[in-house]
């Protein structure tokens, strides 16, 4: 092909982009694939290390995921695992910690209990941790700063050994360089080059017009995160979605407090991911807890000049109007909006996020951690303006003309290849190419594991005393914390609230 010319172009080079130009290299016979970057490198921004929480989001220990979803991203979750063992990239990119979901009162415990039950077939490594066990694996979830045992019930339902962790801006770096490592393929890639306008052309195909050059390709995928949708506004597309910026801050601490990635029990209310501790590869293993939530007028969190790129993909309507009055209608998003704006408030955010800490860390002292200046990102959270609310999963837009908008709001990361597989299907598809669909699956797809029956009974019968022990002490003991009020049926019956949406 000429000079700037490709059967493929995407635009983008975060770890959704490059998964796609590894797939389309090694299991497609396209032959031409060009990136086309706006900043200098590969991951700079949400894919960065200090953006993500760097965790492989497999649906085990995440409470607001339905067992429907959690199938799903158990798949795509083994993806990014396979992908990085075949290529050797254990402890430099992948890593492995122990993690669990921790609830904190009885009703958090029936409900982790309750859900053991209905994920243990999927997960079958799944453990669960009483007091005792936590005092071992965990101690720091289990006393207070003056050692004593905390008095509420507690629970941990997780995993030892797994991998879980993922430096993705090292991996989006390996995956481009591996696609240029595939024969008799071409895949370029073109940094600092902002993509400002893209225009169908007369023949098949598009023009990509960046501030230096123009690009030529038939197929254009645009996975540049909230700019997805401000490209596809310019071109007519998507006018029913408006992008609202949730950016996530950090808090750090000086030493490495928890062994691995504990997560609390999300309210389903909130479409912002519950408070966490993770281990930080980046930082010798310290904990650092987050995030926080924060509505952001801006696409990019630590980049200029995207104010008003922000009000021209919001934009902003009686429809607009009417969601996000919905939104802030809800008592407990209302509260959690503002106590956020809160938690960025020098001098005054320790303080009040060090009370919602200590509800994984009884014996947190405000002297032990700092807000993280320069750690989080921004997603781009969609706004379906028909239907006037706000949308908790992915967006992308398919055109059906040869060009596809990707907006990925978290876990993105851990479904990058997973997207990039239905994005590579349906390329070939309309380029008339081929798909190596064996090879991809015996790359990168988990074979099917039998479930182990005899294990995940010897587990409900150690749920069963737990409940027992808990019941007895109740009277005593009994101290429920709560942060934000789901709706009873939420905790008799965890996914049908859920499922209804």
């Amino acid at each position: 092909m000429g000079k700037n010319q490709y059967e493929v172009l995407i635009i983008g080079g975060g770890i959704s982009g490059a998964a796609l130009a590894y797939e389309l290299a090694r299991y497609t016979d396209i032959k031409n694939i060009a990136i086309v970057e706006k900043y200098e490198g590969i991951g700079t921004l949400n894919t960065k290390g200090t953006s993500n929480s760097q965790t492989i989001h497999a649906g085990d220990i995440e409470t607001n995921y339905t067992l429907e979803k959690a199938l799903i991203t158990k798949r795509t979750a083994k993806m990014v695992e396979k992908y990085c063992l075949m290529h050797g990239y254990q402890n430099k990119i992948i890593f492995s910690h122990q993690k669990m979901a921790l609830g904190v009162g009885s009703d958090e415990v029936e409900f982790l209990l309750h859900r053991y039950e209905e994920f243990s077939e999927l997960f079958p490594y799944l453990e669960v941790w009483d007091k005792e066990k936590l005092k071992e694996i965990e101690p720091k979830v289990v006393f207070d700063e003056n050692g004593n045992e905390r008095i509420e019930d507690i629970v941990g339902i997780g995993a030892r050994g797994e991998w879980t962790t993922v430096d993705f801006k090292k991996m989006a770096e390996s995956l481009v360089e591996n696609a240029k490592k595939e024969p008799n393929k071409t895949v370029d890639l073109f940094l600092n080059s902002e993509v400002v306008k893209i225009k169908k052309t007369r023949e098949r195909g598009y023009a990509v017009y960046t501030k230096k050059e123009i690009f030529y390709a038939d197929f254009v995928v645009v996975n540049a995160g909230a700019h997805s949708l401000l490209l596809a506004h310019k071109m007519g597309y998507g006018l029913d979605y408006a992008c609202l910026p949730i950016a996530g801050s950090f808090y750090m601490t000086n030493q490495k407090i928890l062994n691995g990635k504990v997560y609390m029990i999300q309210n389903p209310k909130l479409p912002f991911a519950a408070l966490h501790g993770d281990p930080d590869i980046l930082a010798n293993g310290n904990t650092r807890f987050g995030p926080t939530a924060l509505v952001l007028p801006k696409l990019e969190r630590y980049k200029s000049g995207t104010y008003l790129d922000f009000w021209k993909t919001l934009r902003f309507d009686k429809d607009v109007y009417e969601a996000m009055k919905k939104l802030f209608k809800e008592k407990d998003i209302r509260n959690y909006i503002f106590k956020n704006f809160l938690f960025e408030v020098p001098f005054l955010n320790k303080k009040l996020f060090l009370k919602d800490a200590r509800k994984i860390v009884p014996s947190l002292k405000e002297s032990e951690f700092d807000y993280a200046p320069g750690f989080g990102g921004v997603r781009p959270q969609v706004i379906n303006k028909k239907e006037q609310k706000l949308m908790l999963g992915e967006a992308s837009i398919n055109t059906g003309e040869g060009i596809i908008f990707n907006l990925t709001p978290s876990p993105g990361a851990t479904s990058c290849l997973g997207n990039a597989e239905r994005d590579l299907k349906y390329i070939v598809k309309y380029l008339g190419k081929n798909f190596d669909e064996e090879k991809f699956k015996e790359e990168l797809i988990e074979a099917e594991t039998c479930t182990l029956k005899e294990p995940i009974e010897r587990q409900k019968k150690f749920v069963n005393k737990i409940r027992e022990s808990i019941h007895a002490h109740d009277n005593e003991y009994y101290q429920n914390i709560e942060i934000g009020k789901p709706e009873e049926s939420f905790w008799q019956n965890p996914f049908s609230l859920l499922k209804k949406r």
